[in-house]
Order: structure tokens, then C-alpha cells, then sequence
């Protein structure tokens, strides 16, 4: 009787874990969709009006879940706000990036960002972190870069989008590595927003001047509400990911990571029509094999990393 009142709630947690990875990556893989939605608007002005509503999002969030006393308790640590600062700088350029990559029909180099950028995160472990890469890591970093050569053969030019969105993410993750445990993931989404809201205002600001906004006029309150949910759309996938990441052991999150980027590949060629010649699909199959090590070495030494537990959020 006792052992099933205990194998019970593991195997709960580990589905509601299962079930919030899943939904923070459909949701970050069907991002391209939301972008079909918006009107002519430059990749510029979304990032500005999404760091503004995501600003709103976080501070009400903040009220609901009574963690406004510990994001308030952040700003008496200025190691912690310089790194945050940094961090802000780094997800605002991935920001733009992936906004540019959407609005101008490039959605498979996007998601060959995302599907790079794992293999990335190993690398700046190496150069940054001064780890020692497995085997199978070393294989699968070999056919990254394999990848990254065949592709700017064929596209005749170095996939700066794919390369821009993995690093800059990387570089992201690592800043946010070493914040650790300073602040639960809401108070620090919502500290690198407010230290790029001040500019993003501004901007918006500057745009409504020009009567360029995608924001001006009163009968754009349908976009108005349509852009407002940039804000709910960047926190909740990032809430639900902080909630897996207390249920999920490593291997099983590393795992999820990829359906985004394959959602995204998806759509790229089904909804946004992309072309596929032979040389981008040679390409997209090294990195997929790359992949496949990735994800072999994560199953083989599930325990060779961990994921610090975040404060419950929910």
C-alpha cells in the first residue's frame, strides 16, 4: 500500500513535468503563426512593443504570485543586475534576429538556429567553462560544423541567422548560468525586461512621432491587443519550462528542446512555403545526425549534468 502512495506522485510529477515541457515548446515552435497574424510591422518595433507588454505581463505576475518582495530584493544585488543586464542585451538581439528571420520568410534558418544551438552551448562549455566534451559530443560538434560549411556553399553565404540566433541564445544561457539561483525565473524575465524597457519606450515613442508605429491610431485597437499578447506569449512559455525543469530530470528536457525547432522546420516549408534545395537538405542532415548525438550522449549520461531547481513558480 505504501509503495504505491509513493510511486503515485512521482510518476504525476514527472507527467505534469512532461506535459509542461511539451506545451512551452509547442508554444515556442508555433511562434511563426503569430507572426502570420501581425500587420506590416519591422522587426524592430515587435521587439520593442514585446519587451514593453512582456514588462506588464511580468509585474501582474509578480502581484498574483506574491514574489514581488523577492524581485524588489534583486536590485540590492548589483553583480547580479549587471549580469541580468548583459543577459537582456543578449535575448533582446535573439529577439530581433528571429523576428527578422520570420517577417522575411526565413523560418528554416531560424529553426536550424535552434537545432544548432544545443550543440553550441557544448562548445562555449569547452571554450568558456573549460569542460571536456565526450565522444559523442565531439562527434556531434564535428557534424555541425560539416553542416554549417555545406550550407554556406549552397546558400552562398554563411547562415548568419542560424548562426546569430544559436550563439546569441547561447551566450544567453550562459550568462544566465552563472546568475544560478539569484531571483525564480519571473523575477529575472521580468528584471531584463525593465532594463530594456526604458529604450524600447523610447523607440515606440520615436515611431509615433513619425506616424510609423504599428501602434498609432485608435482604429488599430485590434493590433493593439494583437501585439499586447507578445507579452503573455514570452512569459507563459518560460513559466511552464521553469516547472518542468523542477519535474524533468536533464535527459528528458534536453530531449524536448527539439520540438520546437522541428515545428518550426514545419512550418517553414508548409505554411510559409520555403525552398529546400538538395544542398540545404544535405545540410539539414548532418545537423539532424548531429542531433541524434547530441541527444544519445544525453541518454547515456543522464546524470553527467543538472539543472538547478528554480523557486516553484507553478
Amino acid at each position: 500500500m505504501s509503495a504505491s502512495t509513493t510511486v503515485t506522485p512521482i510518476r504525476s510529477e514527472h507527467s505534469y513535468g512532461l506535459l509542461q515541457g511539451a506545451s512551452a515548446y509547442l508554444i515556442w515552435g508555433l511562434l511563426p503563426v503569430y507572426f502570420l497574424m501581425l500587420p506590416m510591422i519591422s522587426a524592430f518595433e515587435f521587439v520593442a512593443v514585446r519587451v514593453v507588454f512582456s514588462l506588464v505581463f511580468c509585474v501582474l505576475l509578480l502581484f498574483i504570485t506574491k514574489q514581488m518582495r523577492q524581485f524588489l530584493a534583486m536590485f540590492r544585488d548589483g553583480k547580479t543586475v549587471g549580469q541580468l543586464a548583459l543577459a537582456s542585451a543578449l535575448i533582446a538581439a535573439n529577439w530581433i534576429l528571429y523576428a527578422v528571420a520570420v517577417l522575411t520568410g526565413h523560418v528554416l534558418e531560424a529553426s536550424l538556429g535552434y537545432f544548432i544551438n544545443p550543440i553550441v552551448a557544448i562548445l562555449l562549455g569547452v571554450v568558456v567553462l573549460k569542460e571536456k566534451l565526450r565522444t559523442l559530443q565531439w562527434v556531434a560538434v564535428g557534424f555541425a560544423a560539416i553542416a554549417v560549411v555545406v550550407l554556406t556553399v549552397g546558400l552562398g553565404r554563411v547562415p548568419w541567422i542560424s548562426l546569430g540566433l544559436a550563439f546569441s541564445f547561447g551566450f544567453y544561457g550562459l550568462v544566465k548560468n552563472k546568475v544560478g539561483q539569484s531571483g525564480t525565473a519571473l523575477g529575472t524575465l521580468t528584471m531584463e525586461t525593465l532594463l530594456l524597457a526604458p529604450f524600447s519606450a523610447l523607440f515606440i515613442g520615436w515611431l509615433a512621432a513619425q506616424q510609423n508605429s504599428a501602434l498609432a491610431g485608435a482604429e488599430n485597437f485590434g493590433v493593439v491587443l494583437l501585439l499586447a499578447a507578445s507579452g503573455i506569449i514570452t512569459a507563459v512559455p518560460l513559466l511552464l519550462f521553469g516547472g518542468a525543469a523542477r519535474r524533468l530530470p536533464l535527459s528528458t528536457l534536453g530531449s524536448l528542446q527539439f520540438l520546437a525547432p522541428l515545428i518550426q522546420f514545419i512550418l517553414g516549408l508548409l505554411a510559409f512555403g520555403e525552398q529546400m534545395p538538395p544542398e540545404r537538405w544535405i545540410g539539414f542532415g548532418l545537423v539532424w545526425v548531429a542531433v541524434l548525438f547530441v541527444l544519445a550522449d544525453m541518454l547515456r549520461a543522464p546524470k553527467a549534468g543538472s539543472l538547478p531547481e528554480p523557486k516553484k513558480l507553478i
